[in-house]
């Protein structure tokens, strides 16, 4: 297997996808703020006082994931045709669960748009919340569906690669 941002001299490059067919692209990835069960109640009670966490967190992470080219230096731009988040109270984590759908009809993936959109969306849960709880934890940000492409359809829940 090659890694496909290097050359042959092994330097870091964009890889050129201009070859690459057009196809519809999706992915799906996830994020989870584990926090005391005092702080969730800050959420799902509307304390907090920065405003309304979940809104916030979710705008963070569309907002991200139009800009992840900018933020992963061989990651192309792309004209996405959605973003999405999912923000879920998850009492038994106890904290938040981030689920980011992210869709293109492009010449490469959106893996990259969906993890930076969870993470954002998961760091703005953090920043909106440090006042009241500074040891949260952001965990299991990982990529959960992606399809299209030459590589197909890998489903993590499905074990399917």
């Amino acid at each position: 297997m090659t890694l496909t941002h290097f050359d042959a001299e092994g330097r870091a490059h964009m890889v050129d996808v201009s070859g690459k067919p057009v196809t519809d692209r999706i992915a799906v990835a996830e994020a989870a703020v584990r926090m005391q069960p005092a702080t969730l109640a800050f959420v799902t009670e509307g304390r907090a006082k920065k405003g309304d966490v979940l809104g916030v967190a979710r705008l963070a992470g569309i907002m991200a994931a139009k800009r992840t080219s900018d933020l992963i230096p061989l990651c192309h731009p792309l004209p996405l045709t959605r973003a999405a988040l999912d923000l879920t109270p998850d009492p038994s984590l106890p904290g938040i669960r981030i689920r980011a759908t992210v869709s293109t009809t492009g010449m490469t993936g959106v893996e990259m748009e969906a993890l930076t959109a969870a993470s954002v969306a998961a760091l703005t849960v953090y920043d909106m919340l440090k006042a009241v709880e500074k040891g949260m934890v952001i965990q299991e940000v990982r990529l959960v569906l992606k399809d299209g492409g030459k590589s197909g359809r890998y489903d993590a829940e499905e074990g399917t690669a």
